[in-house]
């Protein structure tokens, strides 16, 4: 029986993935230490961008930590999530499409 090779000239259009914004809110009771930390140990923040971080946090609400793609995203907002009610802090976090 014959080997028959077929070629298929198929176009891939390949996107780049749809990528999210990590987002941490201000509230009242979080210490600024706390903020710190999670920006450091989640998001591998130096010391000093974590400071900026959160004190952009703290003067507007709200700040971005980083953009990720949807799974990472969030999974670093559950992160988030499971170290402030480990230590008894109301943080959020909340993901958002980057446009």
């Amino acid at each position: 029986m014959p080997k028959i090779e077929e070629e298929l000239d198929v176009a891939l259009e390949l996107q780049e993935p749809q990528m999210f914004k990590v987002l941490l809110h201000n509230d009242d009771y979080t210490s600024m230490d706390f903020v710190v930390e999670v920006l450091t140990d989640i998001f591998h923040k130096s010391s000093a961008q974590a400071e900026q971080i959160m004190l952009q946090i703290h003067e507007k609400d709200k700040a971005i930590c980083g953009v990720y793609s949807f799974e990472i995203a969030q999974t670093k907002a559950q992160q988030v999530k499971q170290r402030a009610k480990q230590n008894e802090f109301p943080l959020l976090a909340t993901i958002e499409e980057d446009s």
